[in-house]
């Protein structure tokens, strides 16, 4: 038994294969993955064509059609029977992909006859090269959140099948592309009717005409924005005719520059500046393919392998999403990854679940981190009143503590405020950060009015700087 699998071209006969055409023509019979093709019109007329157009009215969705199709792998393998689908058979052909898996599966041999795909004729609608383009499926990628492409490489997505497919991929294209990117949709490419019509991504689902034969061309970002190709900057950087500074860093020497661009980032946040943010983003991620490449260069690994471990990783602990675990809230997630994190390492692991709590955090941060991860497992306070009796109870202990204990006495007092802070739903750290920069800027402003009325600040008495302090409060507002 073998499967014979032919295909019909983009749409003109005259696109077909003479190979493809000939094994129709000595068929008894040929299955269509669908009739709706300009090219099944023009067959053999002695050969008996049947098509599965029912399925797709019998089925929800394209991959339940398909599936059912794959399933006719006997019947098609019968002598004298072939399958025949639209362009080349191993183009952006999901029916087949399942046909040929289940015919490894069942040590069927299959026979391949290729015609030309759909891409040929966009390619000469569009006189763009070939070697430069992604070719996706239409489908997959409206099932994706993100683009699964190279946002600054042009890509092709082929069987944009109707406005909702349209819509979809236009929600996930937003996630990487502008409003304003123009694309090009072509609509039966390579046939008298063929259309080439240039809009906007946001305008994409509200174009009338779409069907089995329409396409979706999307040119690439102008600028170059991959992380393909910013790490090949970062690669060329680390190369021999790159930079001499860059050439000469190491993990190490790159470790205070790390922690400096993250407390920027930080910083882009408290400014809630979100230009600054972005660049600061960037700033950030160069340390990390640095890092990646540093690794690389030493076969450690690569990027790839960092996120192909954080991918695996974020997968893994949130079965909630990625498989059939319910949960009721946001609790029973945390409490579900530590549960996850102790099965990684595990049951026989003895190490404290404060141990990944990295020592070098600040110490608010660090306080914050460890009582967020004990209250995973429910050593908390109830409610706020008993954090807010702590925080009484510390201070007075303070105020009553001999010079000894003071700062015993004062780090608790510390420890408690934190976990107040947690139940108020209002971060330690940057509460902190944010009360210093007010702090900087009031007193700076303190120091301006002083010097306009010629008055030196350090030589007031503390009565009369409380008085600029207090301008410059009114002046900064709330």
């Amino acid at each position: 038994m073998a499967i014979t699998i032919v295909g019909l071209g983009p749409g003109p006969v005259e696109h077909m294969s003479l190979a493809a055409w000939r094994a129709i023509e000595a068929a008894e019979g040929v299955y269509v993955r669908t009739a709706k093709h300009p090219t099944v019109q023009a067959l053999p007329s002695h050969v008996r064509v049947s098509s599965f157009d029912a399925l797709y009215e019998r089925h929800d969705g394209f991959e339940e059609v398909y599936e059912a199709i794959a399933q006719e792998g006997a019947l098609l393998g019968r002598k004298g029977v072939v399958y025949a689908v639209p362009g080349h058979p191993l183009v952006g052909e999901s029916s087949v992909k399942r046909v040929l898996a289940l015919a490894r599966e069942a040590e069927i041999a299959v026979e391949i006859v290729p015609s030309e795909s759909f891409v040929s004729p966009i390619l000469v609608a569009l006189e763009v090269d070939g070697l430069d383009l992604q070719v996706l499926d239409a489908i997959e990628v409206a099932r994706c959140w993100h683009p699964p492409m190279r946002v600054d490489g042009p890509a092709l997505l082929g069987q944009v099948y109707d406005r909702d497919t349209a819509a979809n991929v236009k929600l996930t294209l937003l996630n990487a592309y502008p409003e304003e990117h123009e694309v090009v949709l072509i609509r039966s490419a390579g046939t008298a009717e063929q259309e080439v019509r240039r809009l906007k991504l946001l305008e994409l689902d509200r174009q009338p005409g779409i069907d089995h034969l329409t396409s979706l061309f999307v040119p690439p970002r102008k600028a170059p924005s991959s992380l393909e190709s910013f790490q090949n900057t970062v690669a060329r950087l680390r190369s021999p005719g790159g930079c001499p500074w860059d050439r000469e860093q190491t993990h190490q020497s790159l470790r205070e520059t790390l922690l400096e661009e993250t407390y920027e980032v930080l910083e882009a946040l408290d400014e809630e500046d979100m230009d600054e943010l972005r660049a600061e983003l960037g700033d950030l991620l160069m340390q990390i393919c640095m890092h990646a490449q540093i690794a690389a260069e030493a076969g450690y690994f690569g990027i790839y392998d960092v996120i192909a471990g954080i991918d695996e990783k974020i997968r893994r602990r949130h079965p909630h999403v990625f498989s059939d675990v319910q949960v009721s809230g946001s609790t029973e997630v945390l409490r579900n990854w530590e549960e996850i994190k102790r099965g990684e390492r595990g049951e026989k692991d003895t190490r404290s679940m404060l141990a990944g709590v990295p020592g070098g955090l600040p110490a608010l941060a660090q306080a914050n981190s460890y009582q967020k991860r004990v209250a995973r497992v429910g050593f908390d306070w109830d409610d706020i009143a008993g954090v807010w009796a702590k925080v009484s109870e510390e201070t007075e202990e303070l105020r009553q503590a001999p010079p000894q204990r003071r700062e015993h006495e004062l780090g608790d007092l510390l420890f408690a405020v934190v976990n107040l802070s947690r139940h108020l739903g209002v971060d330690a750290e940057t509460a902190l950060r944010r009360a210093n920069a007010r702090f900087r800027r009031r007193f700076e402003r303190m120091q301006e009015l002083a010097a306009e009325q010629g008055v030196d600040l350090s030589k007031l008495p503390l009565a009369e700087q409380d008085v600029y302090w207090e301008r410059a409060k009114d002046e900064e507002g709330p």
